[in-house]
């Protein structure tokens, strides 16, 4: 009856999406006095999700870097347009805790797509 419940994979990609891409924003946000750092930030979940079909490794930057591993990532990272400061910085705090805050709405809303899905499922069980 209920064998592949797309609605939960995709509530699950938009929360692990918004978890790496709230964790890039952090590392955004922790690096925003070091000088010469360019911002990274991901792809939008629309972009990711309609791209799907294609597999991007994650990029080692050291040796022992991810334990020699390279698990597949889904998402591309990329240098974000900087602000240009004047110590090679180009970090806008204000713009980062802006896509922080568009992070979280996309989080809180795979979370509700996810508990209105389960909550149907129960319901068609009659386990409301």
């Amino acid at each position: 009856m209920f064998y592949d419940l797309n609605v939960f994979k995709t509530a699950y990609a938009m929360a692990t999406h918004a978890g790496q891409r709230q964790a890039v924003i952090s590392r955004n946000m922790a690096n925003a006095d070091t000088p010469g750092y360019k911002p990274r930030d991901i792809e939008a979940f629309q972009q990711a999700f309609e791209n799907s079909g294609r597999e991007v490794a994650m990029a080692a930057t050291r040796a022992g870097h991810l334990h020699g591993g390279t698990p597949d990532q889904p998402w591309v990272e990329y240098t974000a347009t900087a602000s240009g400061d004047p110590n090679g910085n180009g970090v806008s705090l204000e713009q980062e805790l802006l896509n922080a805050v568009e992070v979280k709405r996309q989080h809180d809303r795979a979370l509700a797509i996810y508990r209105s899905s389960i909550g149907i499922l129960r319901t068609s069980l009659g386990r409301a």
